[in-house]
Formats: structure tokens, C-alpha cells, sequence
């Protein structure tokens, strides 16, 4: 049996998988806070002993640039390396592997059921054409996909560390405010996780919109405000105009992105988002608005009107670790 995991900077899924069963149902589940651990090693044998399960081989999704085997996680202080992960979990280290988080989100698209996805651009996908993929998380990641003739390949890259680039008067601002924050300013400053604060405490302190004072101590207590402002802006009942701002914005930045994505990879087989913000700002990405704004990409707009845009609501990173861990 294989024990997968996708960790990220917030929270890790674990689960254990057999060949008979497939990468979609697995046999025993786990969801932790990742910073209660000091290492994706204590997080496996807690797991393993809990379920009391014995596995013989291991796949771990990592945010991060995976290099020979080795990464150091992007958003947590640590460094996994398969010949450690082989030896302390008691595994042969031929049947320990670690990839890029969203190599592993690419890889499940392909096995993807219908009621994994919600499609918010039809389009009109054309049959073993490149695939994007675009995951905000408490990062921002990005992959893509490619037909070798008999299926499709999973690449892996680093596209949400590059620079932020506005698409309009309001994020021309974004970005010098920015500026005076940090020495480089990345999509991922912008769009996730680790982002929206930021555009939170610009909409706050440069466009002037007030927040109500009780939302604001709720902010600025939690230990990661973005999803206390996620959840203000998409609660129906929350007067909070200026949460519902900065997701409004942070919706702009992600649709221009992944346009930016399918433009570079011709995803002509269609975009898809991923990660923990999209599945948490359904009801704004849903809305006309971001389609717009992902098509605005000049004379390449007949283009992008005709990609199909998917969200993917299910936990797509753990089942294409799962689905590589049970090929290997």
C-alpha cells in the first residue's frame, strides 16, 4: 500500500491508498496544521501509527522547487530529502518520492471526475491540447501539461515567483505600494494565501476604504488573516466592503495570471485553478467578471474566449501523488 501526502504551507492531507482502490478512494484519511509539526517526518508516523496501517511505498506532493530529490519547502522551514524520508520511515528508497505540489495537481487532471470540477468558461477545448493549471494556496503555484503522444506529461515550474504585472490604473498603484514593502514583487505576493493581506492593507491604507472596527480586530488577531477576510467577503451577511474589495481584486489578479499561464503554454486543452482560495472564492471567480478579465489579453482575446476554464473542488494535489506513487 502507498501512503501520500500534499503538504503545504497551511495544512497537510494524508491518506493511505491501494492499487485495487486507485488514487481517488483512499482507504484511511488525516488533515493537519502543518507549522504544529517540526518536520514532514513527524506528521507521517503519527499518521501511520494512528491508522495502524503498514505501506510499502510513499509519495509526497512539496511546495516547492523539487531538485535531485530534495526541496526546501517554500512556505514552511523545512527541507525533506527522499533518502531521509526512505530511512526514517523504514522504506526502500526506490519507493520514496517527493514532487512539485503542483506536478501532483497536473497529474490528477487527467483522472479528474465531472463532480471534481466546476467549469466557469465552456469553451471549446481541443483534444490533446496543453493543459494550465494555476493553484492559489498560501502560495501561488503553477504547471501545465503536455500530450507525448499516449497521454499526458505533468511539468512542474516556479511561474508564481514572477514579477507582478498590473493590468490596470488600481494595480499600477498595488504594485508601488508594493514596492515599499519588498525588493521584489511576485504574483504570489499578490494572489494567495500569503497575498491577500496585502491587498487587504492596500485597499486600508492608499485607496481610503474603511473597514468596520470589529472586522478589523478579527484580522489583526488571526494567525493567518486571509481566510478571516475570505470569509467576510464571500458571507452574505458581512457588511465588510473592504474584504469583499481586496477578494474582488484578488479575483483581477487571478484571472489576468492565468490568462498570462494559458497564453504562454497555448492551453488549448483548457485552464484549470486548484488550491485552497479558488475552492474558498468560487462565488466571486464565478463571477462574469473574472472570465472577462482572463480574456483581456489583446489580440489574443478570440483565443482565450474559446479555453475552457475549470475550478477543481476536490483535493487534487493528494490524489496525484496518489496516482504517481501507485505507478512507480
Amino acid at each position: 500500500m502507498l501512503i501520500a501526502g500534499d503538504i503545504g504551507g497551511t495544512k497537510s492531507d494524508l491518506a493511505v491508498f491501494s492499487r485495487e482502490a486507485g488514487p481517488l478512494a483512499p482507504i484511511a484519511e488525516s488533515k493537519v496544521h502543518s507549522a504544529d509539526y517540526s518536520s514532514l517526518e513527524d506528521i507521517v508516523k503519527e499518521f501511520l501509527t494512528n491508522t495502524r496501517l503498514q505501506v510499502d511505498r510513499a509519495c509526497f506532493a512539496v511546495a516547492g522547487p523539487v531538485i535531485e530529490g530534495r526541496v526546501k519547502t517554500t512556505n514552511l522551514p523545512w527541507v525533506i530529502e527522499e533518502n531521509s524520508l526512505a530511512l526514517e520511515l523504514n522504506l526502500h528508497k526506490d519507493h520514496v518520492h517527493v514532487m512539485n505540489d503542483l506536478e501532483a495537481i497536473a497529474r490528477s487532471v487527467p483522472i479528474l471526475r465531472p463532480n471534481d470540477v466546476v467549469t466557469i468558461n465552456n469553451g471549446r477545448a481541443i483534444a490533446q491540447g496543453p493543459i494550465a493549471v494555476i493553484a492559489p494556496g498560501t502560495g501561488l503555484g503553477e504547471s501545465f501539461l503536455t500530450w507525448d503522444g499516449s497521454r499526458y506529461q505533468a511539468h512542474s515550474s516556479e511561474g508564481g515567483h514572477c514579477d507582478f504585472a498590473p493590468s490596470d490604473e488600481r494595480q499600477v498603484r498595488l504594485l508601488e505600494y508594493m514596492f515599499t514593502k519588498f525588493d521584489h514583487v511576485s504574483y504570489e505576493r499578490v494572489c494567495s494565501g500569503v497575498g491577500i493581506p496585502n491587498l487587504y492593507r492596500f485597499l486600508r491604507d492608499v485607496e481610503g476604504i474603511s473597514e468596520d472596527p470589529e472586522v478589523e480586530k478579527q484580522v489583526a488577531a488571526a494567525g493567518d488573516p486571509s481566510f478571516v477576510i475570505i470569509d467576510k467577503a464571500v458571507d452574505p451577511a458581512s457588511q465588510s466592503k473592504l474584504c469583499a474589495a481586496a477578494i474582488d481584486l484578488f479575483a483581477s489578479i487571478l484571472a489576468g495570471e492565468a490568462g498570462n499561464l494559458a497564453v504562454k503554454v497555448l492551453a488549448t486543452g483548457g485552464v484549470y485553478l486548484a488550491g485552497g482560495a479558488s475552492v474558498h472564492c468560487l462565488e466571486v471567480i464565478k463571477k462574469p467578471e473574472f472570465i472577462w478579465r482572463f480574456k483581456q489579453k489583446g489580440r489574443l482575446t478570440d483565443l482565450l474566449e474559446c479555453i475552457p476554464v475549470h475550478v477543481v473542488v476536490s483535493p487534487a494535489g493528494l490524489a496525484g501523488a496518489a496516482a504517481y506513487g501507485l505507478e512507480f
